[in-house]
C-alpha cells in the first residue's frame, strides 16, 4: 500500500521548516509500492499525468489552479537547477576545454584535460565562474520549468491538441523562454573555464565594453538550434519514461531512485544526439566575435576544415556523462521539490479552512 507523508501541525515559523524537512525526509526514505498494479496507460495532462478513472491515485497538482501550477514548478526548478548545475561544473568544466579551439592540440582525452586543470590551477580551477552559474542556473531553470508546467496545463485545456505532443512542445517552450538568461550566464562561464581571468562580474564587463549587450548573446542561436532539440529529447524522454513507470505502480509521483533512473536515461539520450550543435555553440561562445563573425556556418566549415567529422564529436563521453547526472540529480531534485512544495501548500490550505470553520 502507498506509503503517505504524515504532515506536522504548522504553528509558528519553526513548525514550518520542521514539517517541510519532515516531508522531505520522508519521502526521500519512502519504499516503492510493494505490490504494482498494471493499469491503463495514462495521458499527459498539466501535470505530467492523468490517470484513468480506474486508478485510485490522483494527479500531483491536480486541484491547483494554473498559475499557481506553474509558480510551484518554477520554485522547484530554481532549486534543482542552482543545486543541480554546481554539483557538475567540474564535469562541464573539463567538455568545455575539449570543445575549445585547439584543444585536440593540448589533450589527449578528457582525463588528460581534467589532470592538466588540477596541475595548473588546482580544484578551484573546475569552479571558475561558479557565482554566474548560481545565480544563472537558478533563474534559467525557474523560467524553464515554471515555463514548461505552464505550457502543459494550457496544452492540456486544448481539447484538440494531440496528448502525446504536449510534452515536446512544453520542452521547446521552456526552452527559448529560459535561453534568454542561460546564454549570458553560459557564456561567462564558458569564458572563465577556457582562461578567461577574473571574477564572473569582470568577465561580464569586459564582454560589454568590447561587444555590447549583443556580445553576452554570442552563440544564442546555437543555442536555440542544441538546446531546442536537447530539450525537447530530454523532457520528452523523461515524461514519457515517467508516464511509464507511473502507469506500472499506480502512484502519482515517482519514487527518487525511480526519477534518478529515469533522468538519467533522458539526459543520456538527448547528449548523445546532441553534440554535434553543442560543439558549434562552444565555438561561438569561446572564439572572439570577429573570428566567425558569429555565423554558425562559418564555425562548421572551421570545424570540418581543422578537424573533418570527428571534431564534431569532440567531447562528446563528458557530456553526455554531464547531462546523464545533470538530468538525474536535476529530474529527482525537481520532482522532490515540486512535491514537498505542493504537499505544504496543501497543509497551509487546510490549516485555514480549519481556521474558517
Amino acid at each position: 500500500m502507498e506509503a503517505r507523508l504524515q504532515l506536522l501541525p504548522l504553528s509558528s515559523i519553526e513548525d514550518d521548516f520542521s514539517s517541510l524537512f519532515f516531508n522531505f525526509n520522508t519521502l526521500l526514505l519512502s519504499n516503492p509500492n510493494p505490490n504494482p498494479r498494471r493499469i491503463p496507460i495514462p495521458t499527459f495532462s498539466s501535470t505530467s499525468l492523468r490517470f484513468s478513472p480506474r486508478s485510485t491515485s490522483r494527479a500531483l497538482l491536480k486541484d491547483l489552479p494554473t498559475f499557481d501550477r506553474a509558480v510551484i514548478g518554477a520554485a522547484a526548478g530554481a532549486i534543482a537547477g542552482a543545486f543541480t548545475y554546481v554539483c557538475l561544473l567540474p564535469i562541464d568544466a573539463v567538455k568545455t576545454k575539449l570543445q575549445t579551439k585547439g584543444a585536440a592540440d593540448l589533450y589527449s582525452s578528457a582525463l588528460d584535460a581534467a589532470l592538466h586543470t588540477l596541475r595548473t590551477e588546482g580544484p578551484v580551477g573546475f569552479y571558475r565562474g561558479v557565482s554566474a552559474v548560481l545565480v544563472g542556473s537558478a533563474t534559467s531553470s525557474a523560467i524553464y520549468f515554471g515555463t514548461c508546467e505552464l505550457g502543459k496545463s494550457v496544452l492540456s485545456q486544448l481539447p484538440s491538441f494531440p496528448q502525446i505532443l504536449i510534452p515536446p512542445t512544453a520542452g521547446a517552450m521552456g526552452n527559448i523562454v529560459s535561453s534568454a538568461i542561460m546564454v549570458p550566464k553560459e557564456l561567462i562561464t564558458q569564458r572563465m573555464q577556457a582562461g578567461a581571468r577574473g571574477r564572473s562580474w569582470e568577465v561580464m564587463l569586459r564582454i560589454l565594453e568590447k561587444d555590447g549587450v549583443l556580445g553576452l548573446y554570442a552563440g544564442y542561436s546555437a543555442t536555440l538550434l542544441r538546446n531546442i532539440p536537447a530539450g525537447v529529447l530530454s523532457y520528452s524522454s523523461f515524461e514519457y519514461l515517467k508516464a511509464f513507470v507511473l502507469s506500472r505502480t499506480g502512484k502519482s509521483h515517482l519514487e527518487p531512485l525511480q526519477s534518478v533512473c529515469c533522468g538519467a536515461l533522458a539526459g543520456a539520450i538527448s547528449a548523445s544526439l546532441t553534440t554535434p550543435l553543442d560543439v558549434v555553440k562552444t565555438r561561438l561562445m569561446t572564439q572572439a566575435r570577429g573570428e566567425t563573425g558569429n555565423k554558425i556556418s562559418v564555425v562548421v566549415r572551421q570545424i570540418m576544415a581543422e578537424e573533418g567529422l570527428a571534431g564534431f564529436a569532440r567531447g562528446i563521453g563528458p557530456r553526455v556523462l554531464h547531462s546523464a547526472c545533470f538530468a538525474a540529480l536535476g529530474y529527482c531534485a525537481f520532482e522532490t521539490a515540486r512535491l514537498t512544495i505542493h504537499q505544504y501548500v496543501q497543509q497551509r490550505q487546510a490549516e485555514a479552512a480549519n481556521a474558517l470553520a
